[in-house]
Order: structure tokens, then sequence, then C-alpha cells
């Protein structure tokens, strides 16, 4: 297995699609850290009624949490279309008959690409997760709250934050074993990932305005970019139910993701 989880790995760093993702994600932190830094400094001022962040969601840890996990949701997809590689590379470089004939255990290799994704999502939260530290520290430094890096808040948002990240990757694997078209593959997950999300988020909107009941934006954790979201937010938020609901809704899908891929490639035909 392990050998299986190397070459995975091997066939991922041999291309230059990682890097071009690699600089994806740190583009996307470059863009979401400005905007969480004058959220940050507007909730910690006592403005945060004016940008709807009250309670315990104007905190400074809670806000040190959502600054240290800046570029999360495009950094997300980035991981998701890395899984999705995985699986379609074998088809659109029809290397899928070599691999199965050189490991006729299908099961064994899609349990390594599902290992491998996982450290592929370790890294990347890594590399993203640095960046924000460093970019975090000094922000907050310079503005005299020190680092916050003690506050449990904090810590388990960078912790939910590494979840997130592996599991994506995960769910990236399993989306390629249902759509092997690459192009497919990319297209659909990358417009239901950034499209079908906004839309999910408006629904519920309407429902809960329509229902007069503003709980209905909590069941939006159906939704896994919602869930990953919902997972790292500290605090209480009418719109969002607790954190833990959300870390339970991703980890059975990353279940269901799995299973489901490994079903059906051991009963694909592959030539």
């Amino acid at each position: 297995m392990s050998k299986l989880v190397r070459s995975e790995l091997l066939k991922i760093r041999t291309t230059s699609t990682w890097w071009w993702l690699a600089i994806g994600a740190f583009l996307s932190i470059a863009m979401a850290f400005p905007f969480n830094a004058w959220m940050f400094d507007t909730a910690v001022g006592g403005s945060g009624e004016d940008i709807g962040v009250t309670g315990d969601a104007a905190s400074a840890p809670a806000q040190a949490a959502n600054l240290y996990t800046s570029g999360q949701y495009l950094g997300l997809m980035f991981v998701m279309l890395i899984g999705i590689l995985m699986v379609t590379n074998e088809f659109f470089h029809q290397t899928a008959t070599t691999t199965f004939l050189a490991t006729p255990r299908r099961t064994r290799v899609i349990v390594s690409k599902l290992v491998a994704a996982g450290l592929l999502g370790f890294s990347f939260w890594l590399f993203t997760t640095l960046v924000d530290l460093g970019a975090g520290a000094i922000f907050l430094t310079l503005n005299d709250h020190g680092t916050l890096l003690g506050e449990w808040e904090v810590q388990r948002a960078l912790l939910l934050n590494l979840m997130a990240y592996a599991i994506w990757t995960v769910l990236g694997v399993g989306i390629g074993t249902l759509i092997t078209n690459q192009l497919g593959a990319v297209i659909t997950a990358s417009v239901l990932y950034l499209i079908g999300t906004q839309v999910v988020g408006l629904l519920f909107f309407l429902l809960a305005n329509w229902l007069d009941n503003m709980a209905v934006l909590k069941w939006q954790v159906i939704w896994p970019a919602a869930a990953s979201t919902i997972m790292i937010t500290p605090g209480e938020n009418e719109m969002y139910p607790v954190w833990w609901v959300g870390a339970l809704v991703l980890v059975g899908y990353a279940l269901v993701s799995g299973i489901t891929g490994v079903l059906i490639t051991r009963r694909r035909d592959i030539s």
C-alpha cells in the first residue's frame, strides 16, 4: 500500500498542475486576507453591528480565527480539483488499464488514491496556514493584540481547517470516480462549488423569509461548502448551527464519497 501511495504522489508531483493550484491557493489568501483584516478591525473596534457581527463572533479570538483561515473557500476548491485529477488523469491519459493491470485489486488502488489525497490536502493546508500565520501574526501584533495563537478558538479553527482540506481532497477523488471525463468533472465540480453554494444560500434565505423563521438558514449546513465554513466559524450565529454539526456533515460526505468511489471502480469496465 505504501508503494501505491508513493506512486500516486509521484503522479501529481511530476505534473505542473499542483503548482498552478498552489499559486491559486496563495492568490485566494491574498484576496481574502485584507477583507478579513478589515472585518477584524471593524468587529473588535466596536462597530461589529454595522457588518452583522455581534456577540462572541465579534471577539478578538473569533475574528483572529477567521483571519488565520483566510483563503479557505477557494483553497478547498483547489484541493478538490486535485482529487478529481488524481482519478480522471488515468482516463484522460489512458493509463487506467495499465494501472489496474499492475494492481488488479482495484480497492487498493482507490484506497491509495484516497490516502494520497489526504496527504496532499494536508500539504495544501500546511502551506496556506503558514502564509496565514505569518501575515496574521504581523497584523495582530502591529495592532497591539498579540498573536492570539494561545486561544482555543483559534487553535480549533486551525485544526478543523486541516480536516476540511483533507476531506475535500477525498471528495474530489469521489467525484472523479463518478465523472471520469476530466473536463466534465472539473467544470461540474467547480460550478457546483462556486455557483451552487451561492444558489443554495439564496434559496435558504428566501425560504427563511417566506416562513418568517431565520432558524431555517441553519439547514444550509447540508451543503458541503457551507458545512466547511460553519465548521471553522467560532462563536454563536443565528444563521449557522454549532461548529460540530458542520464537521459531522463533512465527515459524512467524505465517508459516502470514499465508499462510493471504491464500489464504482470495482464494477466499472476499464478498457
